[in-house]
């Protein structure tokens, strides 16, 4: 199959008025190549189902987004130059499309010579077309590539930097290429540009994911230093980067200097705080911070709940559990799956089973099942053995309405079959 060559792409100022060039050079000598044939094929049946008029050149990116997405870069091209030369209006949308087309298809060297075409021209690149670029960079990891972009585009339409520094920022981060991430942020506060609180909580995000502990302690006291208030994801990031390496005190000690008193997180910040301390089963600390949430003006939600049961359920703290179960009753929070779980567990464990109906008399057992806890709950306590078994049990799909009575009833065969099954042997 005989391919363009990279001199085939055409100019945007021939696009926007200029004289027309000579015909496309083609490394080949014969008049017509099979990408070509296709082409004229394809155009003259999309010229019978859409009508010409000012619509025609958004058509025409369309057409050429679903070949890149066929994998037919070439053909495109000479769907482009057909369309052209028959007097067709090709706007910018269409030439960034040929331009995605190429990258998203591996021929950078030809998506480059038009991404050069487009800067030399009238057109201002659009953002979204950049990202694009960018992400089809990152696949192959050319990310010196990208920092070619960003050059360019400093120089002829410094207009677009203060979005181009946060698209940049965000593809570096999500890429874990954090030198990169870091030295871009370098370079947009030393041309004067500041840092927004998203975009600081998203390169925090980034640290918490990508980096090590002290990169990411380093990035937070930056960040603090420059009263930038750290918000849901970024709490959210360093206290999971803190969980998965067991730093509990760390954890703490970051959530203090945060303020637990922030009422914009609602009860994140002591339902973690009172996590860091379930999490070593710390029970006197726990009841204490837990008391202190509470003389602060904040009300316990069902995560905050559960913290505790599922930490009194390992203990086997049974008058401490019901006390839980109690204070929920009078705050009017709906226990979910994890609450019965901790009871049932708990009793089970314990040898006790024959206590639990007791134990669930003042618990609506015919309330359908959901669970409704922060997952961050089981990053660091797990899921009870109840609570597993029962998402089993609720993806199974002959039952439509799984009620904690019919879980409970499922549950207790199932072990009482294991039993059996133990003793047989």
């Amino acid at each position: 199959m005989e391919v363009l060559s990279v001199g085939s792409i055409p100019s945007p100022l021939w696009l926007a008025g200029t004289p027309k060039p000579e015909r496309l050079r083609v490394r080949s000598q014969q008049k017509d190549s099979p990408n070509r044939a296709l082409a004229r094929k394809i155009l003259r049946h999309w010229k019978e189902q859409v009508s010409v008029d000012q619509k025609t050149s958004i058509d025409c990116a369309a057409l050429i987004q679903t070949l890149s997405r066929k994998n037919l870069p070439h053909v495109a091209e000479e769907i482009l130059f057909e369309m052209r030369s028959e007097g067709f209006p090709i706007d910018s949308s269409a030439l960034s499309a040929l331009m995605l087309c190429y990258a998203d298809n591996g021929l950078f060297p030809e998506a480059h010579a038009i991404w050069d075409e487009i800067l030399n021209s009238s057109f201002v690149p659009n953002i979204q077309t950049v990202s694009q670029l960018f992400d089809a960079y990152g696949r192959m990891g050319q990310f010196d590539e990208v920092i070619r972009i960003m050059r360019q585009l400093s120089m002829r339409h410094s207009s677009l930097l203060p979005e181009i520094y946060v698209l940049a920022l965000s593809f570096f981060g999500k890429q874990g290429q954090l030198e990169m991430m870091e030295s871009t942020l370098r370079d947009m506060i030393s041309r004067g540009f500041s840092m927004n609180s998203a975009t600081a909580n998203a390169v925090l995000t980034y640290y918490s994911f990508f980096g090590s502990l002290a990169e990411m302690e380093s990035a937070y006291a930056r960040f603090k230093r420059s009263r930038i208030l750290i918000e849901e994801e970024g709490i959210r990031a360093v206290s999971i980067a803190y969980i998965k390496k067991k730093k509990f005190y760390s954890l703490g000690e970051f959530l203090r200097d945060v303020g637990l008193r922030r009422r914009n997180v609602g009860n994140l910040l002591w339902n973690l705080l009172l996590l860091s301390y379930a999490a070593n089963f710390k029970m006197k600390s726990l009841q204490r911070e837990f008391l202190k949430m509470v003389e602060s003006g904040f009300n316990p939600d069902l995560t905050t709940f559960n913290i505790r049961a599922l930490a009194f359920s390992k203990m086997s703290l049974f008058w401490d559990l019901h006390v839980s179960l109690e204070h929920m009753k009078h705050d009017k929070v709906v226990p979910d799956l994890v609450t019965y779980g901790c009871v049932v567990d708990a009793y089970l464990d314990r040898g006790v089973g024959m206590n639990l109906d007791f134990a669930l008399s003042k618990m609506n057992v015919h309330d359908s099942a959901r669970v409704a806890t922060d997952p961050l709950v089981f990053e660091v306590l797990g899921k009870g053995d109840f609570h597993s078994s029962s998402e089993a049990f609720l993806e199974f799909k002959r039952w439509k309405n799984w009620t904690y009575k019919k879980l409970i009833a499922t549950y207790l065969k199932k072990k009482y079959r294991s039993s059996q099954i133990f003793w047989n042997y």
